[in-house]
C-alpha cells in the first residue's frame, strides 16, 4: 500500500505539452515564412505587424495550454483544490469538515481509499478517526503484542498535538459505531503518549547578523517542530542543528539532548524548555 506522502509527492503531470513562448513564436514565424517566402527578411523585426500578431496569438496559446493543464490536474486527487477537491472527495463518501484545509481533506480521502475494507483493518479505523473531528491531525492504529485490543492514538492539530477530551470522545464514538466496528473488536482511543524533551544549544552569529536572528530562534524552532513533527517523529540532534542554522547563524552546538530521542510509532515528542545561549559572533 502506497504511503500517503508518496502519493502527495507525485510530480505535477503535464497533460498538454507546455512549450516555451519563444518556441511557439519560432514555430509560427517559420510557418509564416514557409507560406510567404517574401517575409523571410522582415518576419523577425519587432516593428513588423505580423510579428506583433504572432506574439499576441502566442500569448493566447500559452494561456490555453496552461488552462487545459489546470483543468486536467483538477481532476487528479493529489493536485485538486477547493470545490474541485470537494467533488472528488464526495465520490469516495468523504465530505469536508468545517474549517478543514485542502491538505487535510486530501489526506483523509487517500486514507479513506486505503481503508475501504470493512474488515476492521488499520487503514479503515485510521480513516474513521480522521473523519471524526477536524482537529485530528493523525491517528495510529496498533495492537500490543498478541493482545487483540485495538489501540488508536490521536495527535491533534491544536494544543501542541495534545488532543482535547472532546476530540477523543468524538473519535471514540466514531470508531465504536456499530455500523463500522467489527463485532469482536475492543477499541481503546487515547492521546498520543508524549515525551517532553528539553533543548539547550550554543549559537554563534555571523559578524553582520542582526540580533533578531538570535531572539527569534526559539519561536522559529518551536514553530518548525509543530509543523514537521508527529507521532513516531524522532527528535534528532541533526534536526535541531539544521533548524537552528538559519541565515545569519555561524555555528550551532547542541548540548541537550545528548543523544537522539526516538519516538515509538504510537507516541509523540513535545519540546520542553528551550535554552539558547548567545555565544557571540564567529567567522
Amino acid at each position: 500500500m502506497a504511503a500517503i506522502d508518496d502519493i502527495l509527492g507525485l510530480p505535477l503531470p503535464e497533460i498538454i505539452e507546455e512549450i516555451s513562448l519563444e518556441g511557439i513564436i519560432d514555430r509560427k514565424t517559420t510557418d509564416l515564412v514557409t507560406l510567404f517566402p517574401a517575409m523571410a527578411g522582415v518576419a523577425t523585426l519587432e516593428s513588423e505587424p505580423s510579428r506583433k500578431n504572432i506574439e499576441v496569438e502566442t500569448f493566447r496559446e500559452g494561456l490555453i495550454r496552461a488552462r487545459l493543464n489546470d483543468i486536467a490536474r483538477s481532476n487528479l486527487l493529489p493536485f485538486a483544490t477547493g470545490a474541485g477537491l470537494d467533488a472528488l472527495a464526495v465520490f469516495y463518501d468523504v465530505f469536508r469538515l468545517g474549517g478543514e484545509t485542502d491538505e487535510a481533506l486530501r489526506t483523509r480521502v487517500i486514507s479513506a481509499i486505503q481503508g475501504r475494507s470493512t474488515g476492521g483493518t488499520a487503514p479503515r479505523y485510521e480513516s474513521i478517526a480522521r473523519g471524526a473531528d477536524v482537529d485530528v491531525r493523525s491517528a495510529v492504529v496498533y495492537r500490543v503484542g498478541t493482545d487483540p485490543t485495538v489501540h488508536i492514538a490521536i495527535f491533534s492539530h491544536s494544543n501542541a498535538g495534545v488532543a482535547p477530551e472532546s476530540v477523543i470522545q468524538n473519535v471514540r464514538a466514531a470508531v465504536n459505531n456499530p455500523a463500522v466496528r467489527m463485532v469482536n473488536d475492543t477499541i481503546i482511543v487515547k492521546r498520543a503518549v508524549f515525551m517532553t524533551v528539553d533543548v539547550e544549544a550554543n549559537i554563534w552569529l555571523l559578524p553582520e547578523s542582526s540580533d533578531v536572528v538570535f531572539t527569534a530562534a526559539e519561536s522559529r524552532l518551536r514553530a518548525q517542530w509543530e509543523t514537521e513533527s508527529g507521532m513516531g517523529f524522532d527528535l534528532t540532534r541533526a534536526w535541531l542543528t539544521a533548524r537552528l542554522m538559519s541565515p545569519g547563524v555561524q555555528k550551532v552546538e547542541i548540548l541537550t539532548p545528548f543523544l537522539d530521542v526516538v519516538a515509538p510509532p504510537d507516541s509523540a515528542i513535545a519540546l520542553g524548555t528551550v535554552t539558547l545561549n548567545n555565544m557571540g559572533r564567529g567567522y
